[in-house]
């Protein structure tokens, strides 16, 4: 087996089984769907109308739910991480996000952790957060391990597993398509295995490997459709009734997802973003005071060297066009993502697709049933990451992962202010002082904030899970206001996308806290 599911830690212990397939791990049950009141009759949502809908201990289930923790053991094994919390709030039904988190066994060894944001579905997301870790394992190991693992494939033997995965039990396993995806990555490594130009026997620069997987797994995402629209064809009927998986090659290449994926070995953190989703270092000064350091650049209209990148890549007489409305085409916001073969292919290619396959086009929204406009020139959207190293020094405390719904929520600074709060406990605030000039009124409002913090610390033992109450309920002045809180968890499917996105969140503690 390639992989296996190690005991998650925190609030709760969860001990899984151990994967008995060659490729990845047994599906569990599907993630549960979190519900939100809806209301009866005729009554109607209102953002003014008083809390009640639901209660406090339905309020922290909901937050709660996908919570999980993971403390690893103190060692060369960790790779100076000490452990993680975790979480995930869906607006979308179902949710599109997804997340991983592993330790890379073999070679050098690595902790690995992913946040992957899904659009046009979740088919692409919950696939890439599956298989992408595999790739980065097969394009970090040296060539001799590899070649231990090909003998044991050929020769029906057990092969030492890559990965240990640390997941909750809610969490999504491996795709239907688990063969198809083992026979890839088996090309791949045999590629490498080939490949006589490789002279470093360890595969390169970590950063260099990082890149190689991303656009690997990309690339294979692609060659796995065509091969099913191939085989599709080839049986010379009509597919139009037939029920379309969640794995299918087709489905997975036609949704996307942005990821971000951060590579911790030996105290050296790499960051492979791609998207809109955001790791944020969390500093701590020597007077105790928290600092943000962003460690990925968004991949969107917004960063003037993303921009600029995407029109030098195509011809002058597409400048009006390329990107229009802030969005690739006028139809895409993240300029680099996995899948989306619609913005990839070629014309000729997409053609072919749409008039022979209906039962796909069925589940995908009306947008992506056509040739997006001004298509000329193909490729149009990228999968290859930005990397970013870092070495981590005694202040760095750790490191927020987050997709871009967390963001669009929250200030970087006011992130990490959080975070380094609740888990140093507030023991560095001390006590109240008025600043001289202070005003009753002024006063009460620090001494309610105050109260807040420390009664938010002593609700959630998990920071991932303080971040999202904080995300949804601040009042402003850094205090969750209750009222808030419920009416954005209860706020009906067909109007929570339009309040906030889906938003996962894992955060990495680096070092010891200061006392």
């Amino acid at each position: 087996m390639l992989g296996r599911t190690g005991t998650l830690n925190g609030l709760s212990r969860f001990k899984l089984q151990q994967s008995c397939c060659l490729a990845f791990p047994p599906t569990p049950p599907d993630l549960p769907r979190t519900q939100y009141s809806t209301g009866r009759g005729d009554r109607k949502y209102r953002m003014g109308q008083e809390a009640g809908q639901i209660g406090s201990a339905q309020l922290n289930r909901i937050l709660k739910t996908n919570e999980y923790s993971h403390t690893f053991p103190r060692g060369p094994a960790s790779h100076g991480v000490l452990g993680f919390y975790s979480n995930m709030l869906p607006s979308n039904h179902p949710g599109e996000d997804r997340r991983s988190s592993a330790t890379c066994l073999p070679g050098r060894g690595a902790v690995l952790f992913g946040v992957f944001d899904g659009h046009a579905g979740m088919a692409c997301a919950h696939s890439i957060s599956q298989r992408l870790f595999y790739y980065i394992a097969v394009a970090t190991l040296s060539l001799s391990t590899l070649a231990e693992i090909e003998r044991a494939v050929e020769e029906e033997r057990a092969v030492t597993p890559l990965l240990e995965w640390h997941k909750h039990p809610h969490d999504h396993s491996c795709p239907d398509g688990g063969t198809t995806s083992f026979h890839s990555l088996r090309n791949y490594w045999q590629e490498r295995l080939e490949d006589n130009d490789d002279k470093d026997e360890v595969g390169g620069t970590v950063a260099s490997a990082l890149i190689n997987a991303f656009r690997r797994l990309d690339y294979d995402l692609s060659v796995e459709a065509q091969v099913h629209l191939s085989m599709s064809l080839s049986r010379q009927v009509s597919l139009t009734g037939e029920m379309v998986s969640l794995s299918s090659p087709l489905q997975v290449a036609l949704s996307g997802c942005t990821a971000c994926v951060v590579h911790i070995s030996n105290g050296v953190l790499h960051v492979a973003n791609l998207g809109d989703s955001r790791a944020v270092l969390g500093v701590q000064e020597p007077d105790g005071r928290w600092s943000a350091i962003s460690l990925t650049n968004d991949h969107n209209a917004q960063n003037p060297d993303e921009l600029k990148r995407i029109l030098v890549e195509h011809p002058l007489s597409e400048m009006r066009t390329v990107v229009r409305h802030d969005r690739l085409l006028g139809l895409l916001l993240p300029f680099r993502a996995f899948g989306n073969i619609r913005f990839k292919w070629s014309a000729e290619m997409l053609n072919r697709l749409y008039e022979t396959r209906p039962d796909i086009l069925s589940v995908v929204s009306e947008a992506a049933r056509m040739l997006p406009p001004h298509y000329l020139t193909p490729p149009y959207l990228s999968a290859e990451p930005e990397v970013t190293q870092y070495h981590i020094r005694p202040a760095d405390k750790f490191l927020v992962l987050a997709t871009d719904g967390l963001w669009e929520l929250m200030h970087r600074q006011t992130v990490i202010q959080l975070v380094g709060e609740h888990l140093t406990g507030l023991q560095k605030q001390g006590p109240v002082i008025p600043s001289v000039g202070m005003t009753l009124g002024a006063l009460q409002r620090l001494l309610l904030e105050r109260r807040g913090r420390v009664l938010s610390v002593l609700e959630d033992q998990n920071t991932a899970t303080h971040l999202l109450r904080h995300a949804l309920g601040d009042d402003g002045y850094g205090v969750v206001a209750p009222n808030r809180l419920v009416k954005m968890l209860s706020l009906p499917l067909e109007l929570a996308r339009r309040y906030r996105d889906d938003i996962t969140i894992t955060v990495i503690h680096l070092n010891e806290m200061a006392l």
